[in-house]
């Protein structure tokens, strides 16, 4: 009874607090924080900037705000790909080799795939471990076996950025995560969602074999302890033609994300930076209508060139009607005989010739004197002229 009694007074009393004192008592909202950690806090509603790129020309598609300073995070990770690609290429590093994780990589924070002191992995399975669950330990351990420290390869990143033309974009880390002591507060990774497009195009060009890293959903690391990698990218089997390529966040940059996808033959690249949101909601909704704007802004194809003339082409032989029947000529045997009697004609009259030439001499002899002593014939003299 005592409780109900309650209940009704303290109805009685609320209904009697004017609306505006009642809205006053409420806590405050807390302030958006204007920096974390000494780094700004820069992301916004929806995004700081966007881009999509047609990945085989370069040409823009949709910008807005394209060249607006943003922190891309572990987006930055693509870079490190990049410049672990090329030594493989140069054949300095292998995909084989094995990588033995030091102290520093065991201590690193963040997103990882808890690498322990002295763990060996391959660089292969590092490179999985990047993309797919964009572990900070797994840039950090191929940093290292790459160019021998972190700060070495990161000038291999700077400089790979330099030769891209990527003007604007600077890095202090190999993962893209915040600066933590003994980096100062002002150097976070700075890039632009044009240059960020930019290295995403580069990377798919030089290197399209990265997308079977790119488009994994789903991957085992190690089996003891057991860990399975999870892509962040949602957009995998949810978009069509979507095979990668990498997302980033931290608070004060908010959520980014680099991501292509092909369709009938034909690729585009879109960048959306500095994204608020819960767990990337509005980042990934804002890249779903960029895309289909950018394929819905690529040019038609020109048409196919005509067919080159033919050259050295063999006759072509008319075919028998197989619906008529055409008799074959008769074949005359092939036969010697003729050659034989012509032959044989030629010696007999060549004999006959011989034989009554001989005979008419003959005839010729029997009628002159012959002189027996000396078998010759005696010409009768011509009588003498009286």
């Amino acid at each position: 009874m005592r409780t109900v009694f309650g209940l009704l007074m303290a109805f009685l009393l609320m209904a009697g607090v004017p609306a505006g004192a009642r809205a006053a008592a409420k806590p405050a909202a807390a302030a958006k924080p204007t920096s974390l950690r000494g780094v700004p806090v820069i992301c916004r509603d929806p995004c700081i900037g966007q881009i999509a790129i047609d990945a085989a020309t370069g040409k823009t598609l949709v910008e807005e705000n394209a060249d607006a300073a943003v922190f891309p995070a572990s987006v930055i990770k693509l870079m490190t790909l990049f410049v672990v690609e090329d030594r493989l290429q140069q054949g300095t590093i292998h995909l084989t080799d094995k990588i033995e994780a030091n102290a520093e990589v065991s201590h690193m924070g963040g997103s990882r795939v808890y690498l322990k002191e002295h763990e060996v992995t391959t660089v292969e399975d590092l490179i999985y471990a990047l993309m797919v669950q964009s572990a900070n330990d797994g840039a950090l351990a191929l940093a290292i076996h790459t160019a021998g420290s972190q700060p070495a390869f990161v000038e291999l990143m700077n400089q790979k950025a330099q030769a891209l033309g990527m003007a604007h974009t600077h890095f202090y880390s190999c993962h893209g995560e915040p600066p933590t002591p003994p980096r100062k507060p002002n150097e976070v990774d700075v890039s632009t969602p044009r240059d960020l497009a930019t290295l995403g195009r580069a990377l798919v060009a030089a290197y399209p074999e990265i997308l079977q890293y790119t488009k994994t959903k789903r991957r085992t690391f190690r089996s003891d302890p057991l860990l399975v990698m999870d892509n962040h990218n949602h957009l995998l089997g949810r978009v069509p033609g979507v095979d990668g390529l990498k997302t980033g966040w931290f608070r004060a940059a908010g959520y980014s994300i680099v991501v292509t996808a092909e369709r009938n033959g034909r690729r585009v690249i879109v960048v959306v930076a500095g994204s608020e949101g819960t767990k990337g909601r509005v980042r990934d909704n804002v890249a779903m209508e960029t895309l289909s704007r950018a394929f819905a802004a690529l040019p038609p194809l020109p048409p196919p060139p005509p067919p080159a003339p033919a050259t050295n082409v063999a006759p072509v032989v008319a075919q028998p009607d197989p619906t008529t029947f055409t008799p074959e000529p008769v074949k005359k045997e092939s036969s010697n005989w003729h050659t034989i009697a012509l032959v044989l004609g030629v010696v007999v009259l060549g004999t006959l010739g011989v034989v009554a030439f001989f005979a008419w001499r003959r005839r010729q002899n029997d009628g002159l004197p012959m002189d027996d002593d000396l078998n010759h014939i005696h010409h009768p003299r011509p009588p003498l002229l009286r």
